[in-house]
């Protein structure tokens, strides 16, 4: 009966050391989460007023006064501009001013904002009272202060949390994907078929478990359109990172996409909530991209949804690109090997290390 000898004891200077690097992983990973949520706060957020402009002014300058750098106010002639520039998703509200003073908000762009304009309503109840008594009107008969919410959420997500958290499960569902195809699959024709085959049956069933739910209310296919090509940008860099950079490239996935781009994604809050230009800057990632696109698509159809689209479909294309890219000789083959190519050809230079290491 053969006996294996002892496993040789780590140094215990590799074994302090392996623990004090996962600390310092897990304290990235931390702050990388918490950081965003931990320091947004309403930063320039776009609103509308609508009224006389002198009127529109005095707005403005207590709104600054109540609430400074909180709100970027844009003036417009009347109640349908505001509500024109809400469902195209440019301002989050608006005030309207005249005989009958309103407050309009878009639960569905964002509660946050909704919640902020709603308590903007208070303050203006208090500036026509105040206005009514200075023209010598009895108390209890100035307007009423209205507050309407123009593009409200869905009875079935009442509170937007579906469509938030679809973000980081897409994330994931992403880098694992990837991540299994880049160590199961070999040959660059297949790992594309494999990618695409992913990527659509991926979003045909991640979108109609979304409706089920009630987080999605677009078109089944233009929905399933923009999670497919979520998956598929982040699946596909992951999948042609491993194939460029070898088994270090998988990698590149958990730490682009999971600490640096999910963060940043502002699925919960507005962009302009985060410090700039961090808000800015996660738009051009798939998270913060497939995030804005799923609210216009369910929500503002007169959005222009231009942006993420584009930036959808060029993660998918450099991922595509990067696995092409990754098809080249091997090193074997680079180093003398025999160039008759055996059955199966067309493997990427990390496909060829793995097969020679099967003996």
């Amino acid at each position: 009966m053969s006996t294996h000898p002892a496993p040789v004891a780590t140094p215990w200077r590799r074994a302090l050391g392996i623990a004090v690097g996962l600390v310092v992983v897990v304290s990235v990973v931390v702050l990388a989460f918490l950081w965003p949520s931990v320091t947004a706060e309403a930063r320039d957020l776009p609103v509308a007023v609508a009224g006389p402009a002198e009127a529109v002014a005095q707005v403005e300058a207590g709104l600054a006064h109540g609430a400074p750098g909180a709100l970027d106010i844009t003036a417009v002639a009347d109640r349908d501009a505001a509500v024109a520039l809400v469902e195209s998703r440019d301002v989050y509200g608006a005030i309207v001013l005249g005989p009958e003073p309103e407050v309009l908000t878009a639960s569905a762009a964002s509660p946050v904002v909704a919640q902020l304009l709603g308590q903007q309503a208070a303050a203006l109840q208090a500036q026509v009272d105040s206005a009514a008594a200075a023209q010598g009107a009895p108390a209890g008969t100035a307007p009423t202060v209205v507050v309407t919410d123009v593009v409200p959420l869905s009875p079935d997500d009442a509170r937007g949390t579906t469509l938030s958290a679809a973000t980081f499960p897409l994330v994931l569902g992403g880098i694992a994907g990837g991540v299994a195809i880049a160590l199961a699959v070999h040959g660059t024709g297949r790992r594309l078929a494999a990618l695409g085959t992913y990527a659509v049956t991926g979003g045909l069933a991640i979108t109609g478990i979304l409706h089920g739910l009630g987080g999605l209310h677009g078109a089944f296919l233009a929905d399933s359109a923009a999670v497919g090509l979520t998956l598929l940008g982040i699946s596909g860099t992951v999948v042609g990172a491993a194939a460029v950079l070898g088994r270090p490239g998988i990698a590149v996935g958990p730490v682009l996409f999971l600490l640096v781009a999910n963060p940043l994604s502002a699925a919960a809050v507005p962009v302009e909530m985060l410090l700039a230009p961090w808000g800015a800057v996660g738009q051009w990632f798939p998270p913060g991209a497939s995030a804005t696109l799923l609210r216009d698509l369910s929500y503002f159809p007169a959005a222009d949804t231009t942006l993420p689209w584009l930036v959808l479909a060029g993660w998918a294309v450099l991922g595509v690109g990067l696995v092409l890219a990754g098809h080249r000789p091997s090193r074997a083959r680079s180093a003398g090997a025999p160039t008759t190519a055996p059955t199966g050809a067309g493997t990427t230079a990390d496909d060829a290390l793995v097969d020679s290491g099967r003996g």
